[in-house]
């Protein structure tokens, strides 16, 4: 079977760090695959609150997310620090992609723990249709 291979951005203009809470562990005693797609939807927000963006207003309007994908490369456990790093890229009329690179301390270095990507799309709740990217976005989220 062909496994997922993400193509990442040489740069990243944000970072964050979170750490692994208790509850983000599977019966196998590492994040599970869904606590990694809710670290994902916390780190997002944090970008664009970082850009004074939410979710539902982005230069005037909402994004939802269409697709998602995630690599994973390593364990994470209870009591690690994830550093988060979020890049946007691939701007199109309606939407754009956010790139994710995770990563733990091991020893002294960084290691890789997922790299993700999730398709954003501009959406319109008013009137409950996709919408143009807002001019501002892109050189904003890419700033």
């Amino acid at each position: 079977m062909p496994r997922t291979k993400l193509t990442m951005p040489a740069s990243f203009n944000f970072m964050t760090q979170i750490p692994v809470r208790i509850t983000d562990l599977n019966y196998g005693g590492h994040v599970g695959n869904d606590s990694i797609l809710a670290l994902i939807h916390e780190i997002r927000v944090q970008f664009l609150r970082h850009h004074d963006y939410e979710e539902l207003n982005v230069a005037g309007i909402g994004l939802i997310m269409s697709d998602v994908t995630i690599e994973f490369r390593h364990e994470l456990f209870y009591g690690e620090t994830l550093r988060a790093s979020v890049a946007a890229a691939e701007f199109s009329k309606i939407g754009f992609d956010l790139y994710y690179k995770l990563e733990k301390l091991s020893g002294e270095k960084w290691v890789s723990v997922t790299h993700a990507r999730t398709g954003m799309v501009c959406y319109d709740y008013s009137l409950k249709k996709i919408a143009a990217v807002p001019k501002e976005v892109c050189s904003k989220l890419l700033s």
